[in-house]
């Protein structure tokens, strides 16, 4: 071992030696920290990135997986109570391979994979409950990828077909819902309807019934999404009232006007079917007929007359016939079918439709006088859409507006900002503090450090090694050092002049005899002196 490195030990090992039983204890504790934190600081960069490897597992499932993961020794942690399996980001797709190897998850086998195992010799009704099933399952695990929803299940009602009715009935489907928490919004419910009714042939949308695991309607059976008429209405009136506002700030400026919008929207769906007939000009003549008929008589007047009812002669009692003069009968008719345009309209009319809306406008009258009400209210109008054969209406007033609001609004604002302020400088403050605490701490902790591993010159002799004697010059006697008595050397003194370091000797000053040290350790190595001076001050400065 190289000599500075002993060195180096043995003064270590010293200091170690001088420490008091408080000063081991703090050294083992700071020692005892800083290899926990490192083995703490060494596990969490070590710390594997986890991932899902299945989620949305049965009980079964997760069970069977996790046996698998034990068996080939991989780390793996559960989530959303055990649903969901994590493992490894490196591991993910080798046990993805390994998991479906061993036919897990086998719950996961739904959808069209059912078609898979069917064979030839299946039956018709087994061919159609396989299918619906396979519809059923694509339609849950599609469900499933929703954000929000959990888990899905889907049941459909798909009426047999048959010859034998005249009128067939229309398909319906059940959907169940788990969610992550919360109901599901309006537009989530309505796009899992028209998902789940554009999958089946014949479903309509209003036949889709939607529950979820809290015992919420969603949307029934006939009637469609619950609420969708309110949301419907809702979001009409903040639409118009966002419109005119908008335009109202234009013209008056903003914050001097206020719009309220009240739609009433109908709830009813129906079905109209019109039909229109139109003969256009020359049109050409599609059928035709005619028929003509002529009968002249004798005119002898003999004649029994005609037949009767039931082919008895009924005597003529005037006329041609019973005078004895000429008859006639004279019977013509002509049917022709023209060609016209013939016009059949069927319109579904929806729920939805706006029944009547009126909207009120209030202007501040303090600060907007340049502008009628006649012109706000048929700005209004044009913005609005007003229709007045339904009942539409526009009223618009000028009044003089409410600041307590606004007041109010800016005390809350400045209290907001004073608050925000002075908990920034509560954070300064702490920070500072912290910062303070840690840098003192610091500063103490080097200073017991450095008191620690420094050495103090009372401790007990200083070990100066084997040092040269001072020389001192022959002649002219200047720069001769001092005796311990404090006079020069002679000039007949001998060329070298021995000196004994302290701690040898007992000398009877000890102040002359530390100078004395000092000097001949000043002239035998500087950097040694330098360090023990150095020593002597810091040894000052901290009494």
């Amino acid at each position: 071992m190289p000599a500075q490195m002993s060195g180096a030990l043995r003064r270590l090992l010293g200091a170690i030696r001088e420490f008091t039983i408080a000063q081991r204890t703090l050294a083992i504790l700071a020692v005892a920290v800083l290899v926990l934190g490192g083995i703490a600081l060494s596990a969490w960069l070590t710390r594997p990135t986890y991932s899902p490897l299945f989620s949305g597992l049965s009980g079964e499932d997760a069970s069977a997986i996790v046996d698998q993961l034990g068996k080939d020794g991989v780390q793996y942690e559960l989530a959303d109570g055990g649903s969901t399996i994590m493992v490894p980001a490196d591991k993910v797709d080798k046990e993805r391979l390994t998991a479906a190897a061993a036919g897990l998850p086998s719950a996961g086998t739904t959808g069209y994979a059912l078609l898979d195992s069917m064979g030839v010799t299946a039956s018709e009704f087994q061919q159609d409950v396989t299918y619906k099933r396979a519809i059923e399952g694509e339609l849950a695990k599609t469900i499933e990828a929703m954000s929000g929803v959990k888990t899905a299940s889907v049941q459909l009602a798909i009426p047999k077909e048959s010859v034998f009715v005249s009128q067939k009935a229309d398909p319906t489907a059940s959907v169940f819902l788990e969610t992550t928490g919360g109901t599901l919004s309006a537009d989530q419910v309505q796009a899992i309807v028209h998902l789940t009714s554009a999958a089946v042939d014949g479903l309509k949308a209003e036949n889709v019934s939607v529950v979820d695991s809290k015992g919420n309607l969603l949307s029934s059976v006939g009637t469609g999404a619950a609420g969708s008429a309110g949301q419907q209405a809702s979001d009409y009136e903040s639409r118009v009232r966002q419109t005119v506002q908008a335009m109202l700030d234009q013209v008056v400026g903003p914050g001097n006007s206020t719009v309220v919008v009240s739609a009433d929207v109908s709830n009813e769906s129906a079905q109209r079917v019109e039909e229109s007939y139109d003969v256009p000009d020359n049109a050409p003549v599609l059928s035709e007929s005619s028929s003509s008929e002529t009968y002249t008589g004798d005119g002898s007047g003999t004649k029994a007359g005609v037949l009767g009812p039931d082919n008895i002669a009924v005597p003529a009692t005037g006329g041609a016939a019973a005078t004895g003069t000429d008859g006639s009968y004279v019977n013509e008719s002509a049917v022709k079918n023209n060609a016209i345009d013939k016009v059949t309209e069927t319109r579904s009319i929806p729920a939805g439709a706006i029944s009547r809306q009126t909207i009120s406008v209030a202007v501040n009258a303090d600060k907007v006088t340049g502008i009628d009400k006649t012109t706000i209210s048929n700005l209004v109008a044009s913005a609005a859409g007003i229709n007045t054969n339904r009942g539409d209406k526009v009223t618009v007033e000028t009044a003089s507006f409410s600041t307590a609001a606004a007041d109010a609004a800016a005390e809350a604002l400045k209290a907001a900002k004073d608050a925000e302020s002075q908990e920034n400088l509560t954070h300064l403050i702490t920070t500072g503090a912290i910062a303070l605490v840690a840098i003192g701490g610091l500063v103490v902790l080097l200073m017991i450090l450095r008191k620690l591993f420094r050495r103090d010159p009372k401790s007990g002799p200083l070990d100066l090694g084997d040092l040269p004697v001072a020389t001192a010059p022959v002649a002219g006697g200047a720069g001769l050092p001092l005796d311990p008595g404090g006079q020069a050397w002679p000039l007949e003194a001998p060329a070298t002049i021995p000196y004994t370091p302290r701690g040898l000797t007992a000398e009877p000053n000890e102040f002359e005899q530390l100078q004395a040290e000092i000097n001949a350790l000043a002239a035998a190595d500087p950097e040694k002196t330098a360090d023990y001076l150095r020593a002597l001050m810091d040894e000052r400065e901290l009494t």
